[in-house]
Protein backbone atom coordinates (compact mmCIF):
# COMPACT_ATOMS: atom_id res chain seq x y z
CA UNK A 1 0.00 0.00 0.00
CA UNK A 2 1.57 3.55 -0.47
CA UNK A 3 0.38 6.55 1.12
CA UNK A 4 0.31 10.16 0.28
CA UNK A 5 0.64 11.57 3.97
CA UNK A 6 0.51 15.68 5.10
CA UNK A 7 0.04 16.36 8.65
CA UNK A 8 -0.01 20.01 8.83
CA UNK A 9 0.46 21.67 12.71
CA UNK A 10 -0.64 25.26 13.33
CA UNK A 11 0.19 27.47 16.48
CA UNK A 12 -1.43 30.86 16.84
CA UNK A 13 -0.02 33.61 19.01
CA UNK A 14 -1.83 35.98 21.04
CA UNK A 15 1.46 38.27 21.15
CA UNK A 16 4.51 37.99 18.95
CA UNK A 17 7.36 35.90 18.76
CA UNK A 18 10.38 37.07 18.25
CA UNK A 19 12.45 33.80 18.60
CA UNK A 20 11.81 30.46 18.20
CA UNK A 21 13.79 27.32 18.38
CA UNK A 22 11.68 23.94 17.38
CA UNK A 23 12.41 20.17 16.81
CA UNK A 24 10.61 18.20 15.05
CA UNK A 25 10.09 14.31 14.81
CA UNK A 26 7.41 14.22 11.78
CA UNK A 27 9.56 12.02 8.91
CA UNK A 28 8.87 8.35 8.83
CA UNK A 29 11.66 5.49 8.96
CA UNK A 30 12.68 3.40 6.57
CA UNK A 31 11.99 0.20 7.47
CA UNK A 32 12.07 -3.58 6.35
CA UNK A 33 8.61 -3.02 5.56
CA UNK A 34 7.92 0.61 5.12
CA UNK A 35 10.04 2.50 2.41
CA UNK A 36 9.36 6.11 2.79
CA UNK A 37 9.83 7.69 -1.50
CA UNK A 38 10.10 11.03 -0.24
CA UNK A 39 9.72 13.21 3.19
CA UNK A 40 9.64 17.00 3.48
CA UNK A 41 9.01 19.79 6.06
CA UNK A 42 7.94 22.98 5.44
CA UNK A 43 7.59 26.23 7.82
CA UNK A 44 6.57 29.46 7.93
CA UNK A 45 7.12 31.53 8.23
CA UNK A 46 10.75 30.73 6.58
CA UNK A 47 13.13 29.56 9.08
CA UNK A 48 16.64 30.66 9.03
CA UNK A 49 17.93 27.60 9.41
CA UNK A 50 16.90 24.16 9.37
CA UNK A 51 19.34 20.79 10.19
CA UNK A 52 18.06 17.32 10.05
CA UNK A 53 20.16 14.49 12.02
CA UNK A 54 19.43 11.06 13.36
CA UNK A 55 18.83 10.84 17.15
CA UNK A 56 19.56 8.27 19.50
CA UNK A 57 16.81 5.64 18.51
CA UNK A 58 17.29 6.18 14.82
CA UNK A 59 14.77 8.83 14.33
CA UNK A 60 14.86 11.32 11.91
CA UNK A 61 14.60 15.08 14.05
CA UNK A 62 14.71 18.60 11.87
CA UNK A 63 15.90 20.76 13.90
CA UNK A 64 14.89 24.32 12.91
CA UNK A 65 15.17 28.19 13.80
CA UNK A 66 12.78 31.24 13.07
CA UNK A 67 13.85 34.76 13.52
CA UNK A 68 11.28 36.43 11.85
CA UNK A 69 8.48 37.78 14.40
CA UNK A 70 5.12 36.32 13.79
CA UNK A 71 1.95 35.37 15.49
CA UNK A 72 1.65 32.29 13.80
CA UNK A 73 3.75 29.17 13.01
CA UNK A 74 2.64 26.72 10.51
CA UNK A 75 5.08 23.26 10.50
CA UNK A 76 3.79 20.66 7.24
CA UNK A 77 5.01 17.48 6.86
CA UNK A 78 4.83 15.72 3.55
CA UNK A 79 5.78 12.12 2.83
CA UNK A 80 4.65 9.56 0.22
CA UNK A 81 5.06 5.77 2.07
CA UNK A 82 4.76 2.39 0.68
CA UNK A 83 4.17 -0.29 3.14
CA UNK A 84 3.94 -3.82 3.06
CA UNK A 85 1.22 -6.30 4.75
CA UNK A 86 3.34 -7.20 8.40
CA UNK A 87 2.46 -11.13 9.43
CA UNK A 88 0.59 -11.13 12.17
CA UNK A 89 1.99 -12.55 15.66
CA UNK A 90 1.39 -15.84 14.91
CA UNK A 91 0.93 -16.89 18.33
CA UNK A 92 -0.06 -21.05 17.32
CA UNK A 93 3.71 -21.09 15.53
CA UNK A 94 5.85 -23.83 17.08
CA UNK A 95 8.43 -21.08 16.89
CA UNK A 96 6.13 -18.75 19.24
CA UNK A 97 5.01 -21.90 21.23
CA UNK A 98 8.51 -22.78 22.14
CA UNK A 99 9.15 -19.07 23.81
CA UNK A 100 7.77 -18.37 27.55
CA UNK A 101 7.29 -14.97 28.39
CA UNK A 102 9.01 -15.95 31.52
CA UNK A 103 11.65 -17.04 29.94
CA UNK A 104 12.38 -14.07 27.89
CA UNK A 105 12.31 -11.88 30.75
CA UNK A 106 15.06 -13.95 32.52
CA UNK A 107 17.33 -14.37 29.95
CA UNK A 108 17.25 -10.53 28.78
CA UNK A 109 19.74 -9.20 31.18
CA UNK A 110 22.44 -11.75 30.17
CA UNK A 111 21.83 -11.68 26.45
CA UNK A 112 24.66 -10.11 24.84
CA UNK A 113 23.54 -10.06 21.46
CA UNK A 114 23.33 -6.86 19.45
CA UNK A 115 19.24 -7.30 19.50
CA UNK A 116 19.33 -8.41 23.21
CA UNK A 117 21.60 -5.48 24.24
CA UNK A 118 19.43 -2.45 21.97
CA UNK A 119 15.95 -4.17 23.56
CA UNK A 120 17.04 -4.62 27.30
CA UNK A 121 17.61 -0.59 27.46
CA UNK A 122 13.49 -0.46 27.26
CA UNK A 123 13.05 -3.14 30.10
CA UNK A 124 13.64 0.20 32.74
CA UNK A 125 11.52 3.08 33.72
CA UNK A 126 11.58 6.20 31.38
CA UNK A 127 10.03 9.75 32.01
CA UNK A 128 6.54 9.06 31.78
CA UNK A 129 6.69 5.31 32.49
CA UNK A 130 6.71 4.33 36.26
CA UNK A 131 7.58 0.24 36.95
CA UNK A 132 4.65 -0.43 39.60
CA UNK A 133 3.40 -3.87 41.20
CA UNK A 134 -0.24 -2.58 40.07
CA UNK A 135 0.75 -2.57 36.62
CA UNK A 136 2.25 -6.22 36.87
CA UNK A 137 -0.78 -7.48 38.54
CA UNK A 138 -2.92 -6.11 35.33
CA UNK A 139 -0.71 -7.90 32.91
CA UNK A 140 -0.23 -11.48 35.18
CA UNK A 141 -3.53 -12.88 33.95
CA UNK A 142 -2.65 -12.72 30.27
CA UNK A 143 0.72 -13.84 31.56
CA UNK A 144 0.56 -17.24 33.17
CA UNK A 145 3.75 -19.18 33.82
CA UNK A 146 5.40 -20.71 30.66
CA UNK A 147 2.75 -19.08 28.36
CA UNK A 148 4.24 -18.15 24.60
CA UNK A 149 5.19 -14.42 24.47
CA UNK A 150 3.61 -13.66 21.46
CA UNK A 151 0.21 -15.24 22.74
CA UNK A 152 0.13 -13.10 25.69
CA UNK A 153 0.44 -10.06 24.33
CA UNK A 154 -2.14 -10.58 22.36
CA UNK A 155 -4.02 -11.78 25.30
CA UNK A 156 -3.08 -8.36 26.88
CA UNK A 157 -3.81 -6.26 24.11
CA UNK A 158 -7.63 -7.81 24.00
CA UNK A 159 -8.38 -7.24 27.67
CA UNK A 160 -7.07 -3.49 27.91
CA UNK A 161 -9.05 -2.72 24.84
CA UNK A 162 -12.04 -4.13 26.83
CA UNK A 163 -11.58 -2.55 29.85
CA UNK A 164 -10.30 1.23 28.81
CA UNK A 165 -12.34 3.59 26.77
CA UNK A 166 -11.29 5.98 24.44
CA UNK A 167 -12.11 9.67 26.15
CA UNK A 168 -10.07 12.49 24.21
CA UNK A 169 -11.47 14.82 27.47
CA UNK A 170 -9.85 12.88 30.03
CA UNK A 171 -6.68 13.48 29.68
CA UNK A 172 -4.14 15.95 28.31
CA UNK A 173 -0.86 15.06 26.99
CA UNK A 174 0.56 15.87 30.49
CA UNK A 175 -1.66 13.40 32.55
CA UNK A 176 0.23 10.47 34.21
CA UNK A 177 0.16 6.91 32.87
CA UNK A 178 -0.98 5.86 36.98
CA UNK A 179 -3.93 8.34 36.59
CA UNK A 180 -4.77 7.09 32.94
CA UNK A 181 -4.57 3.18 34.53
CA UNK A 182 -7.08 4.54 37.42
CA UNK A 183 -9.53 5.89 35.45
CA UNK A 184 -9.42 3.53 32.53
CA UNK A 185 -9.77 5.94 29.87
CA UNK A 186 -7.91 8.12 27.39
CA UNK A 187 -5.94 8.18 24.21
CA UNK A 188 -3.71 6.09 21.90
CA UNK A 189 -0.68 8.12 23.83
CA UNK A 190 -2.74 7.14 26.99
CA UNK A 191 -3.24 3.30 26.34
CA UNK A 192 0.30 2.89 24.74
CA UNK A 193 1.71 3.93 28.02
CA UNK A 194 -0.28 1.93 30.04
CA UNK A 195 0.80 -0.94 28.26
CA UNK A 196 4.77 -0.45 28.24
CA UNK A 197 4.58 -0.29 31.69
CA UNK A 198 2.36 -3.28 32.33
CA UNK A 199 4.95 -5.24 30.15
CA UNK A 200 8.44 -3.53 31.64
CA UNK A 201 7.04 -4.30 35.25
CA UNK A 202 7.07 -8.03 34.26
CA UNK A 203 10.33 -7.78 33.11
CA UNK A 204 10.22 -7.40 29.46
CA UNK A 205 11.37 -4.75 26.87
CA UNK A 206 8.61 -2.53 24.62
CA UNK A 207 9.18 0.91 23.47
CA UNK A 208 6.27 3.26 22.42
CA UNK A 209 5.54 3.90 18.83
CA UNK A 210 4.63 6.85 17.20
CA UNK A 211 2.97 7.19 13.69
CA UNK A 212 -0.12 6.70 11.72
CA UNK A 213 -3.41 4.87 11.06
CA UNK A 214 -5.57 4.29 8.01
CA UNK A 215 -9.30 5.75 8.90
CA UNK A 216 -11.88 4.68 6.72
CA UNK A 217 -15.07 6.55 5.89
CA UNK A 218 -18.52 5.59 6.38
CA UNK A 219 -20.50 2.73 3.90
CA UNK A 220 -21.60 5.13 1.40
CA UNK A 221 -19.63 8.35 2.30
CA UNK A 222 -16.62 9.92 0.58
CA UNK A 223 -13.17 9.84 2.46
CA UNK A 224 -12.40 13.12 4.67
CA UNK A 225 -9.41 15.30 3.98
CA UNK A 226 -8.00 15.40 6.79
CA UNK A 227 -10.21 13.24 8.93
CA UNK A 228 -7.01 11.02 9.67
CA UNK A 229 -4.78 11.34 13.08
CA UNK A 230 -1.68 10.55 14.46
CA UNK A 231 -1.51 7.73 16.38
CA UNK A 232 0.45 5.57 18.64
CA UNK A 233 0.99 1.84 19.59
CA UNK A 234 3.47 -0.59 21.32
CA UNK A 235 6.51 -3.17 20.27
CA UNK A 236 7.85 -5.79 22.87
CA UNK A 237 10.78 -7.86 22.16
CA UNK A 238 10.98 -11.54 21.66
CA UNK A 239 14.11 -13.23 21.63
CA UNK A 240 14.74 -15.20 18.54
CA UNK A 241 11.81 -13.18 17.12
CA UNK A 242 12.68 -9.64 16.88
CA UNK A 243 9.84 -6.98 18.05
CA UNK A 244 6.41 -7.10 17.85
CA UNK A 245 3.88 -4.75 17.56
CA UNK A 246 0.23 -4.65 18.94
CA UNK A 247 -2.20 -1.43 18.95
CA UNK A 248 -4.35 -1.56 21.95
CA UNK A 249 -6.36 1.30 20.93
CA UNK A 250 -7.63 -0.84 18.71
CA UNK A 251 -7.06 -4.45 19.72
CA UNK A 252 -5.09 -5.28 15.93
CA UNK A 253 -1.69 -5.99 15.15
CA UNK A 254 -0.33 -3.24 12.85
CA UNK A 255 -0.21 -3.95 9.37
CA UNK A 256 -0.19 -1.82 6.29
CA UNK A 257 -2.69 0.27 7.73
CA UNK A 258 -0.38 1.28 9.86
CA UNK A 259 3.16 4.35 9.09
CA UNK A 260 6.01 4.42 11.46
CA UNK A 261 7.09 7.42 12.11
CA UNK A 262 9.83 6.93 15.46
CA UNK A 263 10.31 5.27 18.47
CA UNK A 264 11.47 5.81 21.84
CA UNK A 265 10.87 5.16 25.78
CA UNK A 266 7.51 6.66 25.58
CA UNK A 267 6.04 9.79 24.19
CA UNK A 268 8.62 12.29 25.37
CA UNK A 269 11.63 10.34 23.22
CA UNK A 270 9.18 11.03 20.05
CA UNK A 271 6.90 14.35 20.63
CA UNK A 272 5.85 15.53 17.19
CA UNK A 273 6.99 19.00 17.38
CA UNK A 274 8.95 20.91 20.44
CA UNK A 275 11.01 23.79 21.26
CA UNK A 276 11.38 27.43 23.05
CA UNK A 277 10.18 30.54 22.17
CA UNK A 278 10.61 34.03 23.30
CA UNK A 279 7.27 36.04 23.53
CA UNK A 280 4.00 34.55 22.07
CA UNK A 281 1.75 34.77 25.68
CA UNK A 282 -1.44 32.60 25.16
CA UNK A 283 -1.38 29.92 22.07
CA UNK A 284 -3.68 27.64 20.31
CA UNK A 285 -3.36 24.86 18.11
CA UNK A 286 -4.57 22.90 15.57
CA UNK A 287 -3.08 19.89 14.45
CA UNK A 288 -4.30 17.99 10.30
CA UNK A 289 -3.72 14.66 9.20
CA UNK A 290 -4.66 13.48 5.97
CA UNK A 291 -3.44 9.92 4.75
CA UNK A 292 -4.54 8.97 1.33
CA UNK A 293 -4.30 5.71 -0.08
CA UNK A 294 -2.66 5.70 -3.76
CA UNK A 295 -2.50 3.38 -6.03
CA UNK A 296 0.96 4.02 -7.47
CA UNK A 297 3.22 6.80 -6.22
CA UNK A 298 3.33 9.96 -8.08
CA UNK A 299 5.86 11.26 -10.02
CA UNK A 300 5.49 14.80 -8.96
CA UNK A 301 4.44 16.06 -5.55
Amino acid sequence: MIYKILHRTTYKYRYPVSLGNHVACLLPRSLPGQRPSRSELSVVPAPATMTERADYFGNTLCFFTVQAPHRELVVEARSVVEVDAQSAVRASSSECAALAWDEAAKALPDDRSPAGTEAYQFCFESPRIRIRSEFAAYALPSFAPGRPLPEALIDLTARMHRDFRFDARSTNVRTPTEEVFRKRRGVCQDFAHVQIACLRSLGLAARYVSGYLRTYPPPGKPRLIGADASHAWVSAYCPGIGWLDVDPTNNVVPSDGHVTLAWGRDYSDVSPLRGLILGGGAHKLWVGVDMEPLEIEPLEA
